[in-house]
């Protein structure tokens, strides 16, 4: 019997290689190439059978082919539908991502609860059984649940059953626990991965069911799998959150039919998640008094404003100070301490410097520098800043204090929250007074540290 021969895949871009290299050969990403069984002849036909489920289209000229606004079915969660772009699109795939645990298989199985009542639709799971998705839909209150259960593993019944069954809504939950019986590989391998996902989305796309498929993530939190199943899909959602906590995010990283970068917040609770209809009550700490250290930051997070304490630390340090930050990038935070010390004479070379976005929210906009900024001369002082008070702000190598997007609608939010003063960029002062809310503009950022001395 002839022995099955090697060959090894990156799971970045798909490059392969007859043997292992250290750096990929395709993108020069290190240590990516994994083993796999090199596939015979038989299998290059069954890709070419399996592009051939949807039947080529003529040339058409750009400016002559019809579209309008895609149809959307909302879920029923709000949080989910903010996230989705509104709801479900049909023929859409959908790809969420998570740390074991965190709730993937809990809000997918409620979302279909609700679309079962208007719609046909199929739960495939790869990892339970399907008196196990039973004795959870019970825990969830869903025992008198119309959603259909199918427990397969095998790609080519899995679309059998779908060919049958023609549900509007399909999730696979786990696309790593697929696998194809014309691939020799085992299932989760980059192979399989790759493939089935390619002929599930086909399927999608031929027929019109929605296809939402769960996935696995790496230790380093990376879905798991060739970066391609990224490519393949529509929408790419994120999972994040401590499973320690009752508060989750939802994060869509990628939408062909939507905004990115939308959060939905949900807490789990014994009846499943619940979507939270004001999320920045969770950023923020209840102090009775204000404490040094403390600035909170309105930082946009898609189409949402959201209020998020920013807390700092400032203490004396040994010989190798430290710089730490949670939520917050370290390398900006190195750059923010030497703009502090350049143009606001703050020096802080010989102290430990700690930098955390209260309820493990993760802030990537670089409008939360000032706001970084004024919590860490509030530390070093040791005198708090005033009750009610917001900042946010870019800030420069220069020291020139930036406008930041649409912040009108961030100054909004903080006065309907009841706060009443801010520090902003002088671009982002309203030309229109705001009821109960006094607007400082300033320029640069040793303007900004004298007010906030000041306040």
């Amino acid at each position: 019997m002839a022995k099955d021969k090697s060959i090894y895949t990156c799971t970045e871009c798909g490059a392969t290689s007859p043997k292992w290299l250290g750096r990929c050969p395709g993108c020069e990403a290190w240590n990516t190439l994994v083993e796999s069984v090199e596939e015979g002849a038989s299998k290059n036909r069954f890709q070419a059978s399996a592009r051939g489920l949807v039947a080529s289209q003529p040339v058409a000229t750009l400016g002559e082919i019809e579209a309008s606004d895609v149809d959307r079915q909302p879920t029923g969660i709000d949080e989910l539908d903010r996230v989705l772009g509104g709801g479900i699109v049909a023929g859409g795939v959908v790809l969420i991502g998570g740390d074991p645990g965190i709730g993937k298989s809990t809000l997918l199985l409620q979302a279909l609860d609700t679309l079962s009542r208007s719609m046909k639709t199929l739960y495939v799971t790869g990892e339970e059984s399907g008196a196990q998705v039973a004795m959870r839909s019970r825990r969830l209150g869903l025992g008198a649940s119309a959603v259909r259960v199918l427990a397969e593993i095998q790609l080519e019944k899995i679309t059998a059953t779908l060919d049958h069954e023609q549900p509007a809504v399909c999730v696979i939950d786990s696309i790593q626990t697929v696998y194809s019986d014309q691939l020799s590989s085992a299932p989760g391998s980059v192979a399989q991965v790759r493939e089935c996902a390619a002929q599930l989305t086909r399927l999608a796309k031929h027929s019109g069911t929605t296809i939402i498929l769960v996935g696995h993530v790496t230790k380093e939190g990376a879905l798991a799998g060739p970066r391609v199943l990224e490519h393949i899909v529509d929408t790419v959602l994120y999972f994040e959150g401590d499973t320690h906590s009752s508060f989750r995010l939802v994060r869509a990283i990628k939408n062909r039919f939507g905004a990115v970068n939308e959060i939905g917040v949900f807490a789990m609770t014994e009846r499943g998640l619940k979507g939270v209809s004001n999320p920045s009550a969770i950023f923020l700490s209840t102090h009775g008094e204000p404490v040094a250290g403390t600035c909170v930051l309105v930082t946009l997070e898609g189409t949402r404003p959201l209020l998020v304490e920013i807390q700092a630390l400032v203490d004396s340090g040994g010989p190798n100070p430290r710089r730490l930050s949670v939520g917050i990038e370290r390398d900006r935070l190195a750059m923010m301490l030497a703009v502090l010390h350049r143009h606001a004479g703050i020096a802080s070379t010989d102290q430990d410097v700690f930098v955390n976005a209260v309820g493990g929210v993760r802030i990537s906009e670089p409008a939360a520098d000032l706001a970084v900024m004024l919590a860490i001369q509030s530390s070093l002082r040791g005198r708090p800043l005033p009750r009610g008070f917001i900042a946010f702000g870019e800030v420069g190598l220069a020291g020139e204090v930036r406008p930041a997007p649409r912040g009108q609608e961030r100054l909004k939010e903080a006065a309907k929250l009841g706060f009443s003063v801010a520090i902003v960029p002088k671009a982002n002062a309203p030309k229109k007074a705001i009821e109960g809310l006094t607007i400082h503009a300033v320029e640069r950022i040793e303007q900004a540290i004298d007010l906030a001395r000041s306040l």
